[in-house]
């Protein structure tokens, strides 16, 4: 595991980077499309001096920042994934493999101390379904699935809140997945007809909106660009129009339980 790894010993970020490019890349060439998913596919979008910069100040960089490389492919290519993984140094636990292969599956011991790869969704908190958005971006999924698989946590860590941060002072909100948080994503992924994953969604904006308000890591411009672009993805999720389903679940709010839970596999 990543935390019984000497110091001395551990991969410094750039192992973690090159082997999640190298991934995406020599798994095409076998016919898998594999895309990065993380904190390490946010950084991977930060193209700029100064957003690599901030990547530093917020801690999102540096030694033992990256503990593994969370990919995600289609489940029909399952088997040519193992083999892939297999063949590049990784091994498998069988008790992971016996209850997690469906959903997912967890390598070991390669030239990062963990590779997990998920297949087809996110089933975490709340699921996001990938099955048709894996060619929207590369080599990592969409700016928008990167933002919801952080948002959709409902108890969310300051690594997690740091990787939006980082992610909304670096990158403008439109509806194209170009470089861009494509706010139809949002409404697409089921924050209209999912009170649930709305709910822990708008929570974690104003979360977000708190942190960046008291992270000292910010200059004043990036803490304006932060907050202005939680509160229009809030005001964009509020004014769209909600099922019918959306609004006799909203009734109900937190008096009855509204997300899943997450075990662990890790």
């Amino acid at each position: 595991m990543p935390s019984e790894i000497p110091l001395e010993e551990y991969p410094q970020p750039s192992a973690f980077i090159e082997e999640a490019l190298e991934c995406v890349r020599d798994a095409q060439e076998e016919g898998i499309t594999l895309r990065v998913m993380g904190g390490l596919g946010i950084y991977l979008h930060c193209h700029s001096t100064e957003h690599k910069q901030l990547a530093q100040k917020l801690g999102r960089l540096g030694q033992r920042v990256f503990t593994d490389i969370d990919f995600v492919t289609y489940s029909r290519l399952r088997e040519k994934v193992l083999k892939f993984f297999t063949k590049r140094g990784y091994d498998v636990n069988p008790r992971f493999k016996q209850h997690y292969f469906y959903q997912r599956c967890i390598f070991f011991g390669g030239n990062v101390p963990i590779a997990e790869v998920f297949f087809d969704k996110l089933e975490m908190n709340h699921t996001i379904d990938l099955s048709r958005r894996l060619e929207a971006d590369n080599p990592t999924i969409s700016l928008a699935d990167l933002l919801l698989a952080k948002l959709q946590m409902v108890k969310i860590d300051e690594k997690d809140l740091k990787d939006v941060v980082l992610m909304l002072a670096s990158h403008d909100l439109g509806e194209t997945d170009k470089e861009t948080v494509n706010l139809k994503r949002l409404s697409e992924a089921g924050l209209l007809s999912n009170w649930g994953f709305y709910y822990t969604v708008a929570s974690n904006l104003r979360r977000i909106q708190t942190f960046a308000e008291q992270n000292r890591a910010l200059t004043e411009h990036q803490l304006k660009t932060v907050q202005d672009k939680a509160e229009r993805i809030l005001c964009y999720l509020e004014q769209g129009p909600k099922t019918m389903s959306w609004q006799l679940r909203a009734k109900l709010g937190t008096t009855k339980k509204w997300y899943n839970d997450v075990e662990d596999g890790a």
